[in-house]
């Protein structure tokens, strides 16, 4: 249920506006000055808030003033009965969602209050996509064996120059994580990181999605589209699972790396593209080169630097670091106070044998934290690791 305050000094004002908003199902709190209603926004968390302009001791204007200098992000409705052109216009400009004159519109009151809830929606959701961003781009690689040192290592030396790089390794192993640590430690991590899975576009659809197309290039194509290629200028661009990519598209991508230059699906017209290139792969692409599904030349280019990623039962001594890592942001995730493995659970985990490899750890992470006790035993690692218990 959203959440309105009304300030104004009328009380029949705030009734009025109090009966429509309660009958509409929001929730309503009052203030019947500026200083009060300062107050209580600063203090509570509002979806809305209604401010009349002319008040004692301090007026709507400086409430707002006072918001904005607060960060108080909450959309402000000003309302006034001496409302005219220039007051609408510099509350606006001040920072005001809107401005409603009296006396009160029931119709413009319930739209623009259903517009109003719709912007701190989108400002909260938002905030927690930056979250979730700033948490990814600051995710580092989790730890400390022989395989993974070398990775970072690696990492550390190939990152900074525009060398193309190949990583392998089973799926679920990090092989994303590798490849955004590499673009950003970069001199391109100000520019986008473009992501494409090559296994999952179907095989009519890869050229377009990579290159783009033209207006009229097929019957759904109505209007002209920038492809991933192009997306990712001056940044980087991430080919995961290349070996499932089509025999046509390889050709392309064969082209746009030794030329530097693409064309869009229908179009005539060759683009220069500047994105730095990082192809990702579980299949053994020497084997696919024998069997023909995989274009040689194309794998010489792309494997400029090769980086492969252990597999998590190759480095299990990792595992406490990374099940404490994932239990972290799985609480941080699910708003539940941070939970704690014993010793034993650890061992427990360590003991697993990880097909799916890191995913799978992150998945049984979060199944504990939501089904365990705040303290996780190796006994919840035996009941809850396996899907098929209690199903």
């Amino acid at each position: 249920m959203s959440k309105i305050l009304i300030i104004d000094d009328e009380r029949s004002i705030r009734r009025a506006l109090r009966e429509i908003l309660e009958f509409e199902k929001f929730e309503i709190e009052e203030a019947e000055n500026g200083k009060e209603g300062l107050e209580k926004a600063k203090n509570e968390s509002f979806d809305v808030i209604f401010c009349d302009i002319k008040m004692p001791q301090m007026d709507g204007m400086e409430v707002l003033d006072d918001l904005i200098q607060a960060e108080v992000a909450t959309p402000v409705i000003m309302i006034s009965g001496h409302g005219n052109i220039e007051t609408a216009v510099e509350s606006i400009k001040k920072g005001a969602f809107d401005f409603i004159e009296k006396p009160l519109d029931l119709n413009r009151i319930l739209v623009t209050v259903r517009n109003a809830c719709d912007r701190s929606t989108l400002v909260e959701e938002t905030k927690a996509l930056k979250k979730t961003i700033k948490r990814v781009k600051g995710s580092s690689i989790i730890g400390e064996t022989d395989g993974i040192m070398k990775i970072k290592e690696m990492i550390e030396k190939v990152a900074p120059s525009d060398a193309r790089v190949l990583i392998t390794g089973e799926n679920g192993t990090g092989k994303e994580l590798v490849a955004r640590q590499l673009h950003e430690q970069s001199g391109r991590n100000k520019g986008p990181f473009i992501e494409v899975n090559c296994a999952a576009i179907p095989s009519e659809l890869i050229e377009s999605e990579l290159f783009g197309h033209e207006k009229g290039a097929f019957t759904s194509a109505v209007k002209q589209k920038k492809g991933k290629f192009e997306l990712a200028e001056n940044g980087t661009i991430f080919l995961d699972e290349i070996g499932d990519m089509s025999a046509s598209a390889q050709a392309k991508v064969l082209r746009a790396l030794q030329e530097n230059k693409i064309t869009r699906v229908g179009g005539e017209k060759d683009i220069r593209i500047n994105a730095r290139v990082i192809a990702a792969t579980n299949k053994d692409l020497r084997k696919e080169i024998e069997e023909g599904n995989f274009r040689e030349d194309l794998y010489h280019r792309l494997s400029v630097i090769l980086l492969h990623v252990p597999a998590l039962n190759d480095r299990r001594e990792d595992i406490p670091l990374l099940a404490e890592h994932f239990l972290t942001m799985v609480c941080a995730d699910h708003g539940i106070q941070r939970k704690d493995f014993t010793e034993e659970a650890l061992k427990e985990l360590s003991a697993v044998n990880w097909t799916g490899n890191i995913r799978e750890l992150r998945n049984i992470v979060e199944r504990l934290v939501i089904l365990a006790g705040k303290t996780i035993t190796d006994e919840d690692v035996r009941m809850f690791s396996n899907p098929k218990v209690n199903a």
